[in-house]
């Protein structure tokens, strides 16, 4: 693999800089971090105080640039730079850090999901505990855009200004990078939230389509879970967006459509509690044999709708459930198999029924709802329609339904599978539903997925995984997957995934650092999409046993000590300030600005106090 020497060398530098203390500045790393905002003078202290900062080496610019800013006002910094995320999870979780560098992308579109996991009490990555806090989410989500913002804004205030839970750093654009002389570039499509989607890549070649495989790029060798609801993080979340079908999708400007999905029509009932679903009837579930895809012959049907949001929400329904807060907000879903039960609601948009919403642009009116999945026929107006209703009003839900985790599995192959006792579930026995272990080559190999989106994973090394196109599915439409085979490389360096990207050995680059730009937009070869994500980094401290978790004046002065100014200046305007994570979402019109002064004042507050127990 190319640039090992310089791998080798950086990882040398960043155990110096541990070792050292990382007091320390380099002749390179003083020429490419910029100087702090003209005026502000750094803090002098006699006694610098101790700090940990936890951070990825594929992060370690944004590692140097906070240390340095740390060092001036006061500190004492100490770097855990971590290899990869695995690694960096495990610092994480044992507590070895004071601050951790963090990042989390919205890739719902909606504010109550950049928040809800993180922040409140019991999310799903959240570790922190503040009822002021968990009172704003709950009541944020249940407003409408015009009467949110305020809310948002009361969030991000105790959040970030009262409390110090956190300290924002920047939000980010979106990117990718392809090979233009390999694919279609009109079937590459570019979603501020949502992932790639698979099914629509093309090659600029189309005779190529069943011949060879497209190759695709991740930095994650180690799949969290196959299962939607057992992962939400970056080693699956584009792989179970396309191997699992939703009641909805986003747009690529966020906007919520049925387009693509399992549901031909959506509609909204009077009083935003009750949402109802007409599904398709032309998605088969995949399944692999002998490493080879087949169409298993079971249809995706409202069994298997019920049963996944089921379970979706349900915290005990899989051991290390990660997305159940998600989901919290439906209260029942069920089928519905009377047709005048749709006529008799009314839309919330106060004109017209549930019924004609669900009937609008079909070929075949709703004649007869059938319980049956299998004797669904939308050409004979037969189908099959879900209603799901929430514990309040809640129309956030909708954009909950578009996301990985609630991607329809299989109701008879779960259950076949997940035979185990969820409270007395064993690692080191059980072998659930989407184990990475069932699909990865060896002597584990047993792969018992059932697919309901257009790609299958079939197989996988440490070197690549292997995606098949799912024979079933939306077979002689538009959406039709064109490709048949997907490989997806892994590759932990950027410098090696861009290099393999100009040499053709992948086709498509996520996720371009803003510091390769420049690289991609020289080579001809290669043609560069970005736009504003709802990505945000930002600093997460510790809220046990370390004195950051007791002190919120010294959680202030690490605050006060960022200057997004050197970030953006650093990556040469490709990142934006934030307050939160919910900057890329609602411009609540709150602004971090560096303040020495304050840092000072802070940290002299935190000093007195800890001589004074």
């Amino acid at each position: 693999m190319k640039h090992t020497s310089k791998l080798f060398s950086l990882i040398l530098l960043s155990l110096a800089i541990m070792l050292s203390g990382c007091t320390l500045t380099t002749k390179d790393e003083a020429a490419s971090t910029p100087q702090a905002t003209e005026g502000a003078e750094a803090v002098v202290d006699s006694k610098p105080v101790d700090i940990e900062l936890l951070g990825m080496s594929s992060n370690e610019a944004d590692l140097n640039i906070v240390r340095d800013q740390l060092a001036k006002n006061g500190f004492n910094v100490k770097l855990n730079i971590q290899a990869d995320y695995g690694t960096f999870k495990a610092q994480q979780d044992a507590g070895n850090y004071d601050i951790a560098l963090s990042s989390w992308t919205t890739v719902t579109g909606n504010p109550d999901y950049a928040v809800r996991s993180l922040f409140k009490t019991g999310g799903d990555y959240s570790i922190m505990s503040d009822k002021d806090i968990d009172a704003l989410i709950d009541t944020a989500s249940t407003q409408t855009p015009d009467q949110y913002t305020e809310t948002y804004k009361q969030l991000e205030q105790k959040l970030v200004f009262d409390n110090a839970y956190i300290a924002p750093l920047y939000s980010s654009l979106k990117s990718q990078a392809f090979n233009q002389e390999v694919l279609n570039k009109d079937s590459v499509r570019l979603s501020k939230s949502r992932s790639l989607p698979w099914e629509e890549l093309d090659f600029k070649d189309a005779s190529k389509r069943n011949t060879e495989a497209l190759v695709l790029q991740s930095a994650m060798a180690t799949l969290t879970s196959l299962d939607p609801i057992k992962g939400n993080d970056g080693s699956i979340n584009i792989i179970n967006t396309n191997q699992y079908v939703r009641l909805l999708n986003l747009t690529d400007d966020d906007k919520l459509t049925a387009e693509g999905s399992l549901s031909y029509n959506f509609a909204i009932a009077e009083g935003n509690s009750d949402y109802y679903f007409i599904l398709r009837d032309d998605i088969h579930f995949a399944e692999i044999k002998d490493k080879l895809v087949a169409d298993s012959g079971e249809r995706v049907g409202a069994d298997d709708v019920i049963f996944s949001l089921d379970r979706a929400k349900n915290k005990d329904s899989v051991p290390d459930h990660r997305t159940y807060t998600l989901h919290e907000h439906i209260k029942n879903v069920e089928l519905i198999t009377d047709p005048a039960a749709l006529e008799s609601v009314k839309l919330s948009s106060g004109s017209g029924n549930v019924k004609n919403e669900l009937e609008k642009g079909l070929d075949a009116k709703i004649s007869e709802l059938v319980s049956d999945k299998a004797q669904a026929n939308s050409k004979e107006g037969k189908y099959q329609v879900v209603k799901l209703t929430t514990t309040v009003p809640f129309p956030q839900v909708l954009n909950y339904l578009a996301h990985q985790s609630a991607g329809i599995v299989s109701k008879k192959q779960v259950e076949k599978i997940n035979t185990y006792d969820v409270a007395k579930f064993d690692v080191n026995k059980d072998i659930p539903y989407g184990d990475q272990n069932t699909v990865t080559e060896g002597s584990q190999y047993n792969n018992t997925l059932y697919t309901s989106g257009p790609y299958i994973l079939a197989h996988k090394n440490d070197y690549e995984a292997v995606f098949y196109k799912n024979p079933g599915y939306m077979k002689g439409t538009k959406h039709e997957p064109k490709i048949t085979v997907i490989k997806v490389r892994f590759i932990k360096d950027a410098d090696s995934a861009l290099s393999a990207l100009r040499s053709g050995e992948i086709h498509l680059y996520y996720s371009v650092p803003e510091t390769k730009f420049d690289i991609v937009k020289g080579d001809s070869k290669l043609a560069l999409q970005t736009l504003p994500s709802n990505a945000a980094s930002y600093l997460l401290f510790n809220t046990k046993n370390r004195p950051v978790a007791e002190s919120a004046d010294l959680r202030k002065a690490v605050l006060y000590s960022i200057n997004q100014d050197e970030f953006l200046a650093y990556y040469g305007g490709n990142k934006f300030k934030a307050i939160s994570t919910l900057s890329p979402l609602v411009k609540t019109g709150l602004e971090l600005k560096a303040d020495p002064a304050k840092v000072k004042e802070f940290l002299n507050a935190y000093q007195a106090g800890a001589a004074a127990k």
